[in-house]
C-alpha cells in the first residue's frame, strides 16, 4: 500500500479525494495569481496533494498560462527551440484562444518537466502535436476570465466578450484587464472541456498574423541565448578528442605533457561505453578558457585502436554498389508484371542515381554546460530531445534521472543533429572531474564535421521505367543499394525506404529491390528523413520518363497522380494516406505561380518537383540559368504548400525560405567522403555552405491554407528542392543530373 505521505514526513491528504478539476483549482492558489497547467497522466494527483500542502507552497506545476494581479500574461514556450520558431509559435496557439495581445505577452522558456507532455524538436511534430492542446488551455482561461468578470458585474457571460486581454460589457462599456479578474478566476472551477468554445477560423487575430521570432531582438544584439554562450561563475572549459575512425578507442594518449601547458587543468582518458551516440571513447581536456583547450588538443598524441574501420571508403562502397546492382537484390515490393509492362511499352528510360552521405552542419558545433553538485549534476543544452538525453546521462554516470535536471538553451541550429545526446553525455562526463566547478565543452568545427553521428546516409539507385502508347508512365523496378551499420541484414538509420513511397500504390506495376552495404559510418536523421535523398531520384526520374515519352513534366505528374482520392497505406506498412487532390493543388498552383510553359531564352528552364512529406504537401518550380561555361544561377524558386493552417505566417515564410537555401546548398555543393575509416571533410572550406550571392534571387512562398489538421513546416519543403533545381537544369542544358553533387557534374553546353 503506497503511503500519503511527503518525503519529509508532512501528511497529505487521500489521492484519491482529488479529482482533475479539483486539481487545476487548487494550483492556481499557491501563486497568488491565475495559473492554468497541464499534467501528464498520473502526476496530476500528486502535484495537487503538494500544493494542498502546507509546507510546500513554492510548489506549483509548470503552466501553459499565468496571469497575476499586475496584469503580467506569461506563456511557457514548452518545447526546445533551435531555429524552427516554436518559442514564438506554440505561445501564438494559446495567445491566440486566450484573446491576449500578443506583444505584451510574457514568454517563458520551458526547462525538462513532466507536467507539460513531451518536450522535443523533430519530425515536424511540435505544432500537430500540441495545437488542440494549447488552444484547449487558451480557451479554458478565457472561460474563466469572463466568467469572473460576470460574477463581478452580475451580468450573464453571454453579454460579454474578450479583447486584447480585457473583458468587455458592451452594454455599459465597462472593461477588466486579466490581471484585475486573475485573483476572482482563481477561485472559480475548471469548466468541463467539452463545453469550452474554441474560436472558429474566420476569428483568427494572433494565428495567421506575421510575427517576428520573440528571441529576433537578443540574437541581433548578441545577447546570451545560445549553448556556447553559457557563463555560471567558476566555470571552466573543455575539450574533447575522439578517434577520427568511427568506433575507435584509446590505447594511450601523452596526458601527462598536456597538463603542463598553459592554461590548462587537467587531461585525461575515457574509457567511454563504445557507442557512438553515447559516450564516445577519447580524451578530454580541462582548461581555463575555450581557447586554451583548444591550443592543448593540437598538442595531443594519441595512440588508436581503430579495429576494422579503417578498411571503410567511399571508392570502395562506390565499387560495392556497382557489384551488387549486377547481382540483383532482395526483393520488397512486386506489384502487377513489370517484365510484361516492358516488354509491351512505347518508351523507356533507365538511369543510376547516387545521393551522397551529408553531415548536418549546424552553425553552432555541438557543445554542453553540466555542473556536478549536490550529488546531482545540471546541463544546459541544446537537445531536441532533452528527455532522452537525461535518461542517456543518468544511465551512463549512473545517478537517478530524476538527479539529472536539464534546462532548455537555444540551438544554433539542429536539422535532426541534435536528436542525439552524445555531447551531454561527454559534458556530464567531465564534470565529475571539475571538483564542483560547472563546466562548458566545445566542440571544435572539426569535431563536428567529423564525428556527427547522425550523418545522412548515402544510397544508390539503379532505376528502369516504362510509358505506355498513351503516354501514361506504366512500370517502374527500383533496385536500392543502401547502407547497413556494420551489417548487411538491415539498412543503417534513416537509410531503409518504406514500399510505400511514391510511385508505390500510383501504378500497378512496381517492384522494388534492395541490396545493402556494410559501413561504420553512423547514419540517422537530417531534416526529412528519407525524404531528402528518395524525392531527388524520384521526381528526377520521373521527369525522365516524361521527357521519354514528349509529354509536360506537370500533365505526367498530374496523371501519375490520378483522380482525387485518398490513397490508404498497404496492410501491414508504415506508410500513410495520401490525398492525391491536396498534391495536385500545390502542383498546379506552383505550375501557375512560376509561369510554367512560358517560353524561355536558352540557356534557361524551368523544373518542378513535388513530395509527401511529414504529412505535409508541397511543389516548387525552380527557374535557372546555365551559361554556356556551365555557371549556374537560379533567378526564382516558387514553393507552394498545404499543411493545414499556418499558425505564423512569418515563421512559415521563413521555414520555406531556409529550406530552399538549405537544400539548393546541400544538392550543388555538398558530400561527406570517407577514406581508411575517416571522414575527408573537415569543415566549411571543404564542405561549403551557399553563399549569398549564389541564393535564389527571388523565393516566391504561397500557401493553401486547408480546413485540414495543422502539420510542421521543418521538414516538407527541403526534399522538393534537388529535383525541382535538377530538372531545371535539364530543362536549361539538356543534360541530366544523376549524382549530387552538381558541382562535380559538367553543366557547360554549346
Amino acid at each position: 500500500m503506497k503511503s500519503n505521505s511527503s518525503p519529509d514526513g508532512g501528511h497529505r491528504p487521500p489521492l484519491q479525494s482529488i479529482n482533475r478539476r479539483e486539481f487545476l483549482r487548487v494550483s492556481t492558489l499557491a501563486g497568488g495569481g491565475f495559473v492554468i497547467g497541464y499534467a501528464v497522466p498520473g502526476t496530476a494527483f500528486a502535484q495537487a496533494a503538494n500544493l494542498l500542502d502546507d509546507t510546500a507552497k513554492q510548489f506549483t506545476p509548470n503552466p501553459f498560462i499565468k496571469i497575476t494581479p499586475e496584469n503580467i500574461i506569461t506563456i511557457l514556450a514548452k518545447n526546445p527551440e533551435t531555429g524552427q520558431g516554436v518559442k514564438t509559435s506554440l505561445p501564438m496557439i494559446v495567445a491566440e484562444e486566450l484573446d491576449a495581445d500578443f506583444s505584451t505577452i510574457v514568454i517563458e522558456q520551458a526547462g525538462l518537466r513532466g507536467d507539460v507532455g513531451a518536450q522535443f524538436a523533430g519530425g515536424s511534430r511540435s505544432t500537430p502535436d500540441n495545437y488542440m492542446r494549447l488552444r484547449q488551455a487558451g480557451a479554458t482561461a478565457r472561460t474563466m476570465l469572463v466568467e469572473a468578470a460576470a460574477q463581478t458585474w452580475g451580468v450573464p457571460a453571454a453579454e460579454l466578450t474578450t479583447d486584447k486581454g480585457k473583458v468587455i460589457h458592451a452594454p455599459t462599456g465597462r472593461s477588466l484587464t486579466y490581471g484585475q479578474l486573475a485573483t476572482k478566476a482563481a477561485t472559480l472551477p475548471i469548466p468541463d472541456e467539452k463545453t469550452v468554445r474554441l474560436k472558429k477560423e474566420g476569428e483568427f487575430r494572433v494565428m495567421g498574423s506575421r510575427v517576428g521570432g520573440v528571441d529576433n531582438p537578443a540574437i541581433v544584439t548578441g545577447q546570451r541565448l545560445f549553448g556556447i554562450d553559457q557563463k555560471l561563475p567558476g566555470m571552466v572549459y573543455a575539450a574533447y578528442e575522439k578517434c577520427p575512425v568511427f568506433g575507435g578507442k584509446v590505447i594511450s594518449a601523452n596526458t601527462e605533457r598536456i597538463k603542463k601547458l598553459p592554461g590548462v587543468l587537467d587531461c585525461f582518458v575515457i574509457e567511454g561505453t563504445d557507442n557512438v551516440t553515447g559516450l564516445c571513447p577519447g580524451v578530454a581536456i580541462i582548461g581555463t578558457s575555450t581557447w586554451a583547450t583548444f591550443s592543448a588538443k593540437k598538442q595531443l598524441q594519441v595512440e588508436w585502436d581503430e579495429s576494422s574501420g579503417a578498411s571503410h571508403s567511399s571508392e570502395a562502397y562506390t565499387a560495392k554498389a556497382a557489384e551488387l546492382a549486377k547481382a540483383g537484390g532482395k526483393n520488397i515490393r512486386n506489384d502487377g508484371d513489370t517484365a510484361a509492362a516492358f516488354a509491351s511499352a512505347a518508351h523507356t528510360a533507365e538511369g543510376a542515381y547516387f545521393y551522397p552521405f551529408l553531415n548536418h552542419a549546424t552553425l553552432e558545433p555541438q557543445g554542453c554546460t553540466a555542473w556536478a553538485k549536490d550529488g546531482g549534476i545540471e546541463l544546459w543544452t541544446t537537445s531536441q530531445t532533452p528527455g532522452s538525453g537525461q535518461d542517456l546521462v543518468a544511465k551512463t554516470i549512473g545517478l537517478p534521472k530524476e538527479k539529472v535536471r536539464i534546462n532548455f538553451v537555444r540551438g544554433g541550429g539542429g536539422f535532426g543533429r541534435r536528436l542525439a545526446n552524445d555531447y551531454m553525455v561527454e559534458a556530464a562526463a567531465i564534470a565529475l572531474r571539475t571538483n564542483g566547478a560547472p563546466v562548458k565543452l566545445t566542440w571544435t568545427r572539426e569535431d563536428d564535421m567529423r564525428h556527427d553521428c547522425f550523418h545522412r546516409p548515402g544510397g544508390f539507385h539503379y532505376l528502369k521505367g516504362a510509358v505506355d502508347a498513351a503516354g501514361q508512365i506504366s512500370a517502374w523496378h527500383d533496385h536500392f543499394v543502401t547502407f547497413g551499420y556494420k551489417n548487411t541484414d538491415k539498412p543503417a538509420s534513416s537509410a531503409d525506404l518504406s514500399p510505400e513511397e511514391l510511385p508505390a500504390r500510383f501504378l500497378a506495376n512496381f517492384r522494388l529491390d534492395q541490396s545493402i552495404i556494410a559501413t561504420n559510418v553512423p547514419t540517422g536523421p537530417m531534416r526529412a528523413p528519407r525524404s531528402n535523398a528518395l524525392a531527388f531520384v524520384f521526381q528526377s526520374f520521373i521527369d525522365e520518363l516524361a521527357h521519354a515519352a514528349g509529354r509536360d513534366p506537370v500533365e505526367v505528374r498530374l496523371a501519375l497522380l490520378g483522380p482525387d482520392r485518398v490513397v490508404p497505406p498497404t496492410a501491414g506498412q508504415r506508410g500513410a494516406p495520401y490525398d492525391t487532390a491536396r498534391m495536385k493543388g500545390v502542383v498546379k498552383m506552383a505550375a501557375e505561380k512560376s509561369g510554367w510553359g512560358s517560353p524561355l531564352p536558352k540557356g534557361e528552364g524551368r523544373g518542378i518537383a513535388f513530395h509527401f512529406s511529414h504529412s505535409g504537401y508541397v511543389a516548387m518550380v525552380a527557374h535557372v540559368v546555365v551559361s554556356k561555361d556551365g555557371t549556374l544561377r537560379v533567378p526564382q524558386v516558387t514553393a507552394v504548400s498545404d499543411v493545414g493552417p499556418i499558425i505564423n505566417l512569418s515563421g512559415a515564410e521563413n521555414q520555406i525560405e531556409g529550406s530552399i537555401i538549405d537544400g539548393l546548398g546541400a544538392v550543388w555543393l555538398q558530400e561527406m567522403t570517407y577514406e581508411e575509416g575517416r571522414a575527408v571533410q573537415s569543415n566549411f572550406h571543404d564542405y561549403p555552405l551557399l553563399r549569398i550571392n549564389a541564393a535564389p534571387e527571388r523565393i516566391a512562398v504561397h500557401f493553401i491554407q486547408s480546413a485540414n489538421p495543422p502539420t510542421g513546416l521543418g521538414e516538407p519543403p527541403y526534399p522538393v528542392v534537388p529535383p525541382a533545381i535538377c530538372n531545371a537544369i535539364f530543362a536549361a542544358t539538356g543534360k541530366r543530373i544523376r549524382q549530387w553533387p552538381i558541382n562535380k557534374s559538367d553543366l557547360s553546353w554549346a
